[in-house]
């Protein structure tokens, strides 16, 4: 199951309670007060783990807390602080902070109030949702000139209690993007390690996968399959919002089109309805750098219908099979040309 959204509650420990406590030793009756402080309540963080692709570890388990700090002790022990409680998020993932005024994170929590809290995108970093409570005082902070045997003490204070909402945008340098049955999912299959399920049918792909080419010089870099697009999607028709928020950080665009129409579509439309389709979504998508891949040119009717879209269109097309896995050394050559001229800022 891919899971890309979760709402999470996430309560911090509370701190330990100072001791209230006097040094009791032989020869010494009036030793004075030795209380120690509370340890610190567990924090509870998010880190970047590359080795995840989406939140279902969250999914069963949205409420996260952390555990509580020691008491402290006589002879000015301080208490054991609680471990933090770490949660695993893979990169990409967005935190939007939900604010609630209920202690039980019961009241109902409109998502669009969510404000973006933290940006988790390089590995291994890191960010506490919610932090420990202090420990409490012990009676030995109390003790003064006019006071000398406070039995007095403080307690824990408690940690914070906020709430969340986890939103992933998958991460990679090249996305794909096209109508069902384009042949998405089998050019991501010739050109990586990836291995998404491939069928005659639409809507094979429900969920992005992400497959990492090995392009020349050893140079790697990671390409997205996103579920093919219907004519709609901008407005949430279909899947079309969870799907085309996961080419938001895409640094190159592939058009990925049925040259052949073995569909019964026409490139041309589907072509300009595409990128109808990104710019009614986000502005800057259509402004993104991009390619057209002409795939299906295994087919008859794929030389006719690709003579004809050049006339219309004097973009950078790179006509492939994915099936038959002609010229894709040439692709991922195009790929990682655009890509280093990208990254130069060309």
């Amino acid at each position: 199951m891919f899971i890309d959204r979760v709402r999470v509650w996430a309560k911090a420990g509370k701190g330990g309670d100072g001791c209230s406590s006097f040094r009791r030793e032989k020869y010494v009756p009036k030793g004075g007060p030795d209380g120690g402080d509370g340890g610190k309540g567990g924090d509870v963080v998010i880190e970047v783990d590359p080795q995840l692709n989406n939140l279902q570890h969250l999914k069963y388990q949205p409420h996260q807390y952390a555990g509580k700090g020691s008491n402290g002790q006589g002879s000015m022990k301080t208490g054991k602080s609680a471990r933090e409680l770490l949660i695993k998020v893979p990169p990409g993932t967005l935190v939007y902070y939900l604010p609630t005024t209920d202690e039980n994170f019961e009241r109902s929590v409109d998502l669009e109030l969510g404000e973006v809290a933290a940006d988790m995108i390089e590995p291994g970093q890191r960010f506490v949702l919610a932090a420990g409570g202090r420990g409490g005082r012990g009676n030995i902070h109390f003790k003064s000139s006019v006071n000398q045997a406070p039995r007095r003490r403080e307690l824990g204070f408690p940690g914070e209690m906020k709430q969340y909402y986890f939103e992933l945008k998958s991460i990679a340098d090249v996305g794909l993007v096209g109508f069902p049955n384009a042949g998405k999912s089998s050019l991501l299959t010739a050109i990586s390690h990836a291995h998404p399920k491939i069928a005659p049918y639409p809507f094979t792909t429900l969920n992005p996968i992400i497959g990492q080419v090995e392009g020349a010089n050893y140079k790697r870099f990671n390409v997205a399959d996103i579920p093919g697009l219907i004519e709609g999607a901008h407005e949430g028709v279909g899947l079309g919002h969870d799907f085309l928020r996961h080419i938001e950080r895409c640094k190159l665009l592939v058009f990925v089109l049925d040259m052949a129409g073995s569909e019964g579509r026409d490139p041309v439309e589907d072509y300009r309805k595409l990128r109808t389709e990104l710019k009614l979504y986000d502005e800057t998508l259509a402004e993104r750098p991009f390619i057209i891949v002409a795939n299906k040119m295994d087919l008859p009717e794929a030389a006719e219908n690709l003579k004809n879209f050049k006339k219309k269109f004097r973009q950078k097309i790179v006509p492939v099979s994915a099936l038959q896995k002609e010229e894709i050394e040439t692709l991922k050559t195009v790929l990682a040309e655009r890509l280093a001229e990208h990254q130069a800022g060309i």
